[in-house]
């Protein structure tokens, strides 16, 4: 059996499905599904006319449960603190499955305040962190650039988390593609535009913004735009950890890359275009080098914007499509694809397997937005987006 649905054929007088289980989206949340479940044996099948094009395309690749924590958002922080701590594993797992490199680092975050009210509004986030048992350490400014010599010299303070890493999505995505494949998913470049059009004993829905018309979830787009820099020369950035601050109330992020490049972002707006603004870049690249000087000096060599799939309590929805046991959705992850990829394709795959959902997907299934009241949801936070 397969999440409580026969596997072998549709019905008694029907012929077998071609599928144990068809994924619906190839971004990084289903194909590591299709990976984990092809590597347990079954039929699977992924379909979509442009893998790795959604949100993953445009992503920096933070893997921070603790620096994303926020307020209002527990039962969520924890999802996160549960996927990061496979991380490891997964990408030596991946690394080995693919025979590639997927820009894994574990140097750790460091969270700063350029200003008084920065570093006043970082501290309230920290002090909440920490009630939760995070592991994240307040710094000085000296201590931060004797981590960071790069900093400027205006940061007033900030705090270092070890666990919260990073990858690089632009390699994760053709990595999870290639571990899929050579463990048996076959690839069908067609998107799915209903669901009676999949032929497979259950369907898995990772379709990211798409997964609103697929299933009738609120899944909308959350626009973000983001800029990449390259650091002259072609050498390493003057930066190693992930610096994510604040900067006169600016929210920014700067990942550095391995081969010299640095992804700086990101925006979060309301709305379902992908335009990049002026005004948008700008903002970016006046915080990003308010915290790192020298990031004037780099060249800048792409500025995309893409739609993160939000949810109305910007959690994701994993789980069975409420009157449609042989449906699954996994989708909704919003800021956070990346990070909850493992855990996300775990759960997945131990629900098509067994048809006995894990607990810690119960606040996050679909039926809390159908009134039915089984356990509730995560958490609503009535915070903005802090960090992102």
């Amino acid at each position: 059996m397969l999440g409580g649905v026969p596997s072998s054929t549709k019905s008694a007088n029907k012929e077998p499905f071609l599928a144990d289980v068809a994924v619906v989206g190839a971004g990084p949340i289903g194909l590591a599904v299709a990976w984990r479940c092809a590597a347990r044996g079954l039929r699977v099948t992924v379909h979509d006319s442009a893998p790795g094009s959604g949100a993953s395309a445009v992503a920096a690749g933070m893997l921070s449960p603790v620096a994303e924590a926020y307020f209002g958002e527990r039962q969520l922080t924890e999802l996160l603190v549960a996927s990061a701590a496979r991380w490891p594993a997964f990408a030596a797992e991946l690394t080995e499955a693919a025979g590639a490199e997927i820009g894994y680092r574990t140097e750790g975050t460091l969270l700063v305040g350029l200003t008084g009210d920065d570093l006043a509004e970082a501290s309230r986030l920290l002090a909440y962190q920490q009630g939760l048992g995070l592991p994240v350490t307040p710094l000085r400014p000296t201590e931060l650039r004797d981590r960071e010599p790069a900093l400027a010299p205006r940061v007033r303070g900030g705090a270092f988390s070890p666990t919260d890493h990073q990858v690089d999505p632009r390699r994760l995505v053709p990595a999870l593609h290639t571990a899929a494949r050579r463990a048996g998913a076959v690839f069908v470049p067609q998107a799915v535009r209903r669901l009676s059009e999949v032929d497979a004993g259950i369907t898995v829905v990772a379709a990211g913004c798409g997964a609103a018309a697929l299933t009738g979830l609120p899944v909308r787009p959350v626009k973000g735009q983001i800029l990449r820099l390259r650091a002259p020369g072609g050498v390493a950035p003057g930066f190693r950890h992930v610096i994510r601050g604040y900067a006169d109330g600016e929210s920014v992020y700067l990942v550095p890359r391995a081969d010299g490049e640095v992804v700086l972002g990101a925006t979060v707006e309301e709305r379902a275009d992908t335009t990049v603004t002026a005004g948008a870049v700008l903002r970016l690249l006046r915080a990003g080098v308010d915290l790192l000087p020298e990031l004037a000096e780099y060249d800048l060599v792409e500025t995309i914007a893409g739609l993160r799939p939000g949810t109305p309590d910007n959690a994701p929805i994993l789980g069975p499509l409420p009157g449609r046991p042989d449906v699954l959705v996994a989708t909704g992850h919003h800021r956070h694809g990346i990070v909850l990829a493992p855990v996300t394709a775990d759960l997945i795959a131990d629900l098509v397997i067994s048809g006995v959902p894990d607990p810690l997907l119960a606040p996050f299934r679909p039926d809390r937005f159908t009134g039915v009241p089984d356990g509730g949801g995560p958490d609503r936070t009535t915070e903005g987006d802090r960090w992102s």
